[in-house]
């Protein structure tokens, strides 16, 4: 009786950690939005000034910035931050690796291709070539999926088959921007680059409830999730259709990041950070979904206002976060190496 006590006593501790550490992770990325909305390099505005321009008062300075430039930017580095993170940490766990994160294992550069194809030689709009990336995003993923699922699932085999997939699809884009018209290449790079630039205001709810919607399916699976990350074996003994409910999910993360790196590009190294940070400040006993996607919508945010206003050149949000990237995989690969836990 006492040991049960005990028991939930630590795990009422961990749930009381784990929410402390979301207000915190939230309160972060709030304060992330205002100065996102209020400084920059051209102009500053006071925060009260904001909030008149949102509720939609008019003759306010910088109204058109504030409400046509900034809030649309903001928007979209938010939930499509939340994406990417919400996406690698679902991948990461179902595959119970670091390494499976999608702009690793092919899907993000699986909606590249169709993306540049479409600006180099359709010279399509940007409707025209988000739907594109999207439809190439979930076509390259089922494509993996069934290769590396041919005799048998197994998740080091996925991974290896998109690395391999990574691998075709940037060399394919390669020789696309190779074989391009010179004053197309341009706009097929920044795309490529990842970032936010010439976001629309209109394409912003469709981004809002898919990211909204899919993010609560896989909330909702979360327990399966977990499951899933003890090993088929396990999973079954628990209950769990292991086949149906790793295809479910493994959709659900394909299309929201998919559709993201639709709207904004691949964003380098955002679902490849957002779950192990997440899972270091909040442990490993929890599916993580929530804090990776606010981890992620921090990243995103911070590396969009360095890459704006701290630096002597504006680059796109995807170089900062590329850089940031880096090494961290560099550490990944080392200790993998030497046989440790990461």
């Amino acid at each position: 009786m006492i040991e049960n006590k005990g028991f939930l006593v630590g795990i009422e501790k961990r749930k009381k950690r784990y929410n402390l550490i979301l207000c915190i992770i939230l309160l972060m990325l709030l304060s992330l939005i205002c100065i996102n909305m209020t400084l920059g390099t051209n102009a500053t505005y006071p925060l009260s000034d904001v909030f008149k321009v949102l509720m939609g008062q008019d003759g306010i300075k910088g109204a058109y910035i504030i409400k046509n430039l900034r809030l649309p930017r903001t928007i979209a580095a938010v939930f499509c931050g939340i994406a990417f993170g919400v996406a690698g940490n679902t991948f990461q766990t179902l595959l119970r690796n670091p390494l499976a994160s999608p702009d690793i294992i092919g899907v993000s550069t699986g909606s590249t291709v169709a993306a540049v194809y479409g600006i180099l030689y359709l010279h399509a709009s940007n409707g025209a070539v988000s739907v594109m990336a999207l439809i190439s995003g979930l076509a390259a993923a089922g494509a993996i999926y069934w290769i590396a699922t041919k005799g048998g699932y197994s998740g080091a085999r996925l991974i290896l088959t998109g690395i391999g997939a990574q691998a075709f699809f940037t060399a394919l884009i390669n020789w696309m921007v190779l074989k391009g018209a010179e004053y197309d290449v341009p706009s097929a790079m920044r795309w490529m680059t990842g970032n936010l630039n010439d976001i629309k205001s209109d394409g912003l709810p469709l981004l809002i409830f898919v990211v909204i919607i899919i993010t609560g399916g896989i909330m909702f699976m979360g327990n399966i999730l977990k499951g899933l990350e003890l090993g088929d074996a396990y999973a079954t003994v628990l209950g769990i259709n292991v086949n149906l409910s790793r295809i479910i999910i493994i959709i659900l993360a394909v299309v929201l990041i998919a559709f993201a790196t639709s709207v904004t590009g691949p964003i380098s190294s955002i679902a490849f950070l957002s779950g192990p940070i997440a899972t270091r400040i909040c442990g490993k006993r929890q599916t993580n979904t929530v804090s990776a996607g606010l981890v992620g919508a921090c990243i995103v945010l911070a590396a969009d206002f360095v890459g704006q206003n701290l630096l002597p050149t504006r680059y796109p949000v995807g170089v900062i976060t590329g850089i940031l990237g880096a090494p961290y995989l560099l550490y990944l690969l080392i200790n993998i190496n030497k046989g440790e836990k990461v």
